[in-house]
């Protein structure tokens, strides 16, 4: 669906050149939710709004449906824009316009008869649950309402692909759970690509099927969300998994003070609901200090993780550890 070739974007400052990406390739699926995720200043919004050309690449391809939308005219890019939505942090609605208006914006511009659009517009806003405010001003909505109404305006042109540029940042929890209900269920009946920027774990943890990490204009880790959680690769992929966590566990991993062996497990599925540990003990001569541990409820499956702490003679430790492994469990040896 999306292909992103070798690109990079630049920003000029003075005589100075601030490479904002670097040799980006991505291939996000059709139908998928794919997150990329990183800090601030990392390059994500950047990377988005090259996706539809508000950004202009410096270096680079971006193929959507096979086609190299980095070398279409205005023209032809406009007709491209059509099928690509975009939703924003600060939701970008019209003030002076109310929700009915704001939804009807883009149809209005295409020149659609008003009847075509009152039609659609109606339809929009039963789907996003607000058909009781159409008359009701920006000022006059809730964080989440707002937010509604920006997908409901994204969705205005029946586009195939959907942005998302850190839409739950600014709501609470609650109303983040809700937006992302709501993501998902557009996915699922729209069968839209949606890619969404953010910052936060617990979203991409919720809605992503795949996420790529950023970091300094560079994707550094790309993987299924399973995959992630269970065994990231880079301590940037680590430090954002443990923001869902408790602080425990970064306290008590450092190995000073500790003479066992210390092992950190990651299982997915089945496998974090069943009494591994405990047969494990039950198997070899060995002494077992569960130090931390915590299950990841993720979209499909669960993923749990432990760190603990193992005493016992040397052999038995090693057999205990293949046998971890041998039940679909990832070993990662601290100390």
């Amino acid at each position: 669906m999306i292909r992103i070739e070798n690109l990079s974007k630049s920003f000029t400052n003075g005589n100075s050149k601030l490479w904002a990406l670097k040799d980006i390739n991505l291939q996000i699926n059709k139908g998928e939710i794919f997150g990329i995720i990183g800090l601030s200043g990392a390059g994500k919004s950047t990377l988005i709004r090259c996706i539809n050309r508000l950004e202009e690449p410096t270096e680079g391809r971006i193929y959507i449906d096979g086609k190299d939308i980095t070398s279409l005219d205005k023209k032809e890019l406009r007709k491209v824009r059509k099928e690509i939505g975009m939703i924003f942090q600060h939701f970008n609605l019209l003030s002076q316009k109310n929700v009915f208006k704001n939804i009807a914006f883009p149809l209005e511009l295409e020149g659609l008869p008003q009847r075509e659009i009152h039609s659609r517009v109606n339809t929009l806003l039963e789907y996003v649950e607000l058909a009781d405010k159409k008359d009701a001003y920006p000022a006059q909505l809730s964080g989440g309402q707002k937010q509604r109404v920006a997908i409901a305006r994204a969705l205005a042109n029946n586009p195939k692909i959907l942005l998302s540029d850190e839409a739950t940042s600014a709501l609470d929890p609650k109303t983040t759970k809700s937006i992302l209900e709501l993501l998902n269920r557009i996915r699922k009946e729209f069968g839209l690509t949606i890619v969404l920027i953010t910052h936060q774990m617990e979203v991409v943890k919720d809605i992503c099927d795949r996420v790529a990490i950023i970091e300094d204009g560079s994707i550094i880790e790309m993987n299924t969300v399973e995959e992630l959680f269970k065994n990231p690769k880079t301590q940037t992929a680590r430090t954002f998994i443990n923001s869902i966590k408790t602080d425990v566990e970064e306290e008590i991993i450092k190995p000073d003070g500790f003479k066992g062996t210390l092992i950190r497990l990651a299982y997915l599925g089945d496998s974090a609901k069943k009494p591994i540990v405990s047969q494990m003990i039950k198997k070899f001569g060995i002494e077992v200090n569960i130090l931390s541990g915590n299950i990841n409820e993720l979209m499909s499956t669960s993923v749990g993780h432990l760190i603990l702490e193992l005493t016992g003679n040397e052999d038995e430790l090693n057999k205990a550890i293949n046998y971890l492994k041998s039940q679909n469990v990832s070993v990662e040896v601290i100390k």
